[in-house]
């Protein structure tokens, strides 16, 4: 029995980069044409929340929508959520409609074709470099300031030890917030590390449970606020961690 799970899973994470190329493909030329400007970058982002669709479709995970508020399209705002999986990404474009850009780890761009433009169109940080810290802050303002959104996982990358539920927040996701007063959408990933996580020998299609909080206002707020803020949101995702397994383990206990 393990040995047809350890062929399904190879089998299964092959086709998930197989899916990926697909629609990169299929759409190369209209997605070269909306990265030459910045003003094409809303382009891009529809085509880049299809490409998202195609993948989650095809790996047979089908997502489930709790909404707490509405984002109006249009605005910015600071997306941040617990991040265990690739599919974390896939899975936040297929979400809103707001045009966002993903601030994101160096490695992801070493992906053949998809790495092409992950680091011409997301922020990339390196995050054992001051410089590049401050590269990424540079950016992200510029990006506000054209109307866009953020989107950061605060955790700063997803923890080697599987077992811890969230790790600490970082700060730049909220002093970005705080600096453009914008506010911050705490979202929490129920099943992602469940479903397709960064351990090979696992996984398996099913459902993704999402739940978009209540904003958190940064309007008027100032820099010395921000572990106020940051600890406020981290307890948000957490507790809905914890509802999420509290629930899982009731319907296992109805059987």
């Amino acid at each position: 029995m393990r040995g047809f799970k350890i062929i399904f899973w190879v089998l299964w994470r092959v086709w998930f980069y197989i899916l990926m190329t697909i629609p990169i493909l299929v759409m190369f030329p209209f997605l070269v044409l909306s990265i030459l400007t910045e003003n094409g970058y809303p382009y891009f982002f529809k085509m880049a929340r299809i490409w998202a669709k195609f993948i989650l479709f095809g790996m047979g995970f089908y997502y489930k929508i709790d909404k707490s508020q509405e984002m109006e399209y249009q605005k910015s705002y600071m997306i941040v959520a617990n991040h265990t999986s690739m599919a974390d990404i896939m899975l936040m474009l297929a979400l809103t409609k707001n045009p966002f850009v993903f601030v994101g780890k160096q490695e992801l761009s070493k992906i053949p074709l998809f790495g092409f433009f992950y680091k011409r169109t997301c922020i990339l940080v390196d995050r054992s470099s001051s410089k590049s810290r401050l590269e990424v802050f540079n950016r992200a303002q510029k990006k506000i300031n054209q109307g866009l959104s953020i989107c950061i996982f605060p955790e700063g990358g997803v923890p080697d030890d599987e077992s811890v539920l969230l790790d600490t927040f970082k700060d730049g996701a909220f002093r970005l917030a705080i600096e453009h007063e914008i506010p911050i959408v705490p979202i929490t990933f129920a099943d992602n590390k469940k479903r397709f996580s960064y351990t090979f020998f696992s996984g398996s299609p099913g459902i993704m449970r999402v739940k978009i909080h209540t904003h958190v206002e940064t309007f008027g707020k100032k820099g010395t606020d921000r572990k106020e803020i940051r600890e406020e949101v981290r307890e948000v995702i957490y507790t809905q961690l914890v509802a999420f397994e509290q629930i899982q383990d009731k319907d296992k206990d109805s059987f």
